[in-house]
């Protein structure tokens, strides 16, 4: 018994040091009184650890209810990462939309005012083979696009059509090596061709020494291939080679269409029916 006493003795002077002010209080009754030298001297002792437990008791209440709301604040954080996620690809795809709309305006304004039947069609793969630079667009005989039908856009030529079946059709590009479009300057109405080059800009040919082109000049189709119609956009003038000696003139022309950015295209009927059906890959610069 001495030594249980011995081991838990300072347990059991707390524990009278608290139970004697409850002690007093129940042996008191409602009569109040003033405190007495005991009751003083347990106060003394009791009031440090009273303060201590009620400082350890914020204490963890502040921890608790701290990571409570810290828990909440990062779910709301993940919730509102995940609602500007949404909203930054909303707003992605409507912008997206409006230029898509953008194009398609500008596209149907133009087969608005060009006469003749023309044809909205998308381009819908690219040939990966540089022998022949084309594209494939998602049309095909059964919407009435044939072989030898040219390709634009409203900025200018893109190409002619070279192979079709049901319900596609192959462009070659004018940047193509084997392509050659006759052309025109604006605006001294000289006459030349256009060869494509595989990449990069439009070679000038058959264009006379003696004629008058300038760089800057607008080039347009003149008309004289069997494939494109006149007055369509080619491209301008960036560079001129004029020799002393020799008939011709050479020289560069920046396409009018960036052939690498195509999306939306038109087919236009050709207004030389029966014979671009045998002359696909395109004669050029008749003079």
């Amino acid at each position: 018994m001495l030594s249980l006493l011995k081991r838990y003795r300072t347990l059991l002077i707390v524990g009278v040091l608290l139970l004697y002010p409850f002690g007093a209080f129940l042996t008191t009754g409602r009569r109040g009184r003033d405190p007495n030298f005991v009751d003083r001297a347990v106060i003394g002792l009791t009031a440090p650890l009273q303060r201590g437990l009620i400082g350890l008791i914020d204490g963890v209440k502040a921890v608790v209810f701290g990571y409570i709301d810290l828990r909440e604040v990062r779910q709301e954080n993940e919730q509102l990462r995940s609602e500007n996620l949404q909203l930054r690809a909303a707003v992605q795809a409507l912008g997206e939309a409006r230029v898509e709309n953008e194009r398609l305006r500008g596209l149907l304004s133009y087969a608005e005012a060009v006469p003749g039947p023309e044809i909205a069609a998308r381009v819908i793969g690219v040939n990966p083979v540089a022998k022949l630079l084309s594209v494939r667009i998602n049309r095909g005989e059964t919407d009435g696009v044939f072989r030898g039908m040219s390709v634009v856009t409203p900025d200018g030529i893109v190409g002619q059509v070279v192979r079709t079946t049901g319900g596609w059709a192959d462009v070659a590009l004018v940047t193509d090596a084997q392509s050659r479009v006759g052309v025109r300057v604006q605006r001294s109405r000289a006459r030349g061709t256009a060869a494509g080059e595989g990449k990069g800009p439009l070679r000038l040919e058959n264009m006379l020494r003696t004629e008058d082109v300038q760089v800057g000049d607008l080039i347009i189709t003149s008309g004289t291939d069997g494939v494109y119609p006149p007055g369509l956009v080619v491209g301008k003038v960036t560079q001129l080679e004029k020799t002393e000696h020799g008939m011709f003139l050479g020289g560069d022309i920046e396409p009018a269409v960036d052939t690498t950015r195509l999306e939306e295209v038109l087919v236009r009927g050709n207004p030389f029916g029966a014979l671009v059906q045998g002359s696909a890959g395109g004669s050029g610069g008749e003079r």
